[in-house]
C-alpha cells in the first residue's frame, strides 16, 4: 500500500482511542518501510516486507506498552501504528510475513489488492469512514470528555467558556 493509506489507516483508529497521539500512531504507521532505509544506513541490508513488516514484533509492542511500560501511550501508538502498516500490507498480494520462524507470507482476504490501485483507496476509505462514525457516535460532547478534534462550540458558548463573537464564528465548524 501506499503511505498515504498507511498514514490515513492509523490517524482515524488513534484518533477513536487518543486523538492527541496521532502524530505518534502515523510515525508508526510509515515505521517498517522507513525502518528498511534505517537499517541499510548501519550496514544491514533488508529486503522489503521482512524484517521490519514482522507482525509479532509490531504485536508484542502494542503488549509491551499496554501491559509492561510506556510513556503517555507513545509506545502503545507508534506499535499500533506500525501494526496497521503490516495489517494494511497484509491486504496486498505480497502479503507479510508473521515472524522469523515462518518462511512464508500471509494474506488476509485472499491479497486481492494491489499497490497504487483503486482498491486500496476504497479500502482505506471505507476504514476511515467507519472510525469517523464510531468517533461521532462515541464521543460524549457534553463537555465531559475532552476531544481536541471535534470541538463543541455551542456547549461551550452554553457553559460560558467562550463569548458570542466566537461562537457565531465557529459554529459551523466540526472539525
Amino acid at each position: 500500500m501506499k503511505w498515504v493509506n498507511h498514514i490515513a489507516i492509523a490517524g482515524a483508529t488513534c484518533a477513536i482511542w487518543k486523538p492527541e497521539l496521532v502524530p505518534i500512531a502515523v510515525l508508526g504507521s510509515t515505521a517498517p518501510d522507513w525502518l528498511e532505509w534505517v537499517l541499510k544506513a548501519c550496514g544491514r541490508r533488508v529486503a522489503h516486507r521482512t524484517l521490519t513488516h514482522y507482525v509479532i514484533y509490531w504485536v508484542l509492542g502494542i503488549v509491551f506498552g499496554m501491559f509492561v511500560w510506556d510513556f503517555h501511550y507513545a509506545i502503545t501508538a507508534f506499535s499500533a501504528g506500525g501494526f496497521s502498516h503490516v495489517f494494511a500490507d497484509s491486504l496486498t498480494l505480497m502479503g507479510v510475513p508473521l515472524g522469523w520462524w515462518s518462511d512464508r507470507r500471509f494474506n488476509l482476504f485472499g491479497g486481492r489488492l494491489r499497490t497504487g490501485q483503486m482498491g486500496e483507496y476504497w479500502v482505506t476509505g471505507v476504514i476511515v469512514v467507519m472510525c469517523i462514525s464510531v468517533g461521532v457516535m462515541t464521543r460524549h460532547f457534553d463537555g465531559g470528555d475532552y476531544t481536541p478534534f471535534f470541538w463543541d462550540y455551542p456547549d461551550y458558548y452554553h457553559q460560558g467558556l467562550i463569548d458570542g463573537a466566537e461562537w457565531k464564528e465557529n459554529r459551523f465548524r466540526w472539525l
